[in-house]
């Protein structure tokens, strides 16, 4: 049976679990890559028939995760996929404060996990599956965050401008090819995700922009993890994906 391959990064909750949850649909194949098994997930895919794959990886050592990847690639029949999709969508924030109280460790890993692993798996992802006749896809899944500056958020602001960045670039690899992939870093608006709570918990002092995302919470403007996927997916599936590298899923 011809499948859809999707390879998910950060699915073991928020809006990557929901992503996940809405791509174990008949005639998809999905791998997820997290710190941690989603036993929720594996139960739905379980009683849809849906083939789930689910590696317990830290993102952080993402040449480790790439090498993986790689050889798991290696061994897959590319014939046996009408198409190839992965969707890097981890990601982590640095303690909230001013660049000069962060840990260099503490900015390493948002940077590795935000940027390098991005940018690992791509490379790995593209290489392994070049002589696919299968369409190849990379969604990114970019910020507001990452194209607008904002105090108290120098690693997390830096990562996601630095995934824009190089998908623009990756999209000008990839149209000199003649079975290049179609590659897109999308920001997905304001979804109420674990992540949210961090920002409209930090203390006002440490984060200026605190009482605007608490609005957002109060004021009912956030969507939830459900609708947010479901746009992603609605956006990925559009036949102009990838006309324009850096989009926002409100466009």
């Amino acid at each position: 049976m011809i499948q859809h391959l999707y390879i998910l990064t950060g699915a073991s909750r928020g809006m990557g679990a929901a992503l996940a949850s809405q791509l174990l649909q008949a005639g998809n194949q999905l791998l997820c890559i997290s710190r941690s098994v989603n036993e929720s997930l594996q139960a739905e895919a379980t009683a849809s028939g849906v083939q789930l794959e689910q590696w317990q990886q830290d993102l952080a050592d993402g040449a480790l995760a790439a090498t993986r990847l790689g050889n798991w690639l290696a061994l897959q029949d590319g014939a046996a996929f009408a198409s190839a999709t992965l969707i890097n969508n981890a990601g982590v924030i640095a303690r909230i404060g001013p660049l000069s109280d962060a840990e260099p460790e503490d900015l390493a890993n948002a940077l590795r996990v935000g940027l390098e692993a991005p940018m690992q798996l791509t490379a790995t992802f593209l290489r392994e599956t070049e002589s696919w006749k299968a369409p190849r896809k990379v969604l990114n899944i970019s910020s507001g965050m990452g194209r607008r500056a904002m105090a108290s958020q120098s690693a997390y602001c830096a990562a996601k401008a630095g995934m824009d960045h190089f998908t623009r670039c990756l999209a000008l690899d990839e149209a000199l090819k003649p079975h290049g992939a179609r590659v897109c870093s999308l920001a997905p608006g304001v979804i109420d995700t674990g992540m949210q709570v961090q920002l409209r918990s930090a203390p006002a002092a440490d984060f200026p922009d605190q009482a605007g995302f608490a609005s957002l919470k109060a004021k009912g403007q956030l969507s939830s993890p459900e609708d947010a996927a479901g746009r992603i997916i609605g956006y990925l599936m559009r036949a102009d994906f990838g006309s324009n590298p850096v989009a926002d899923v409100r466009d």
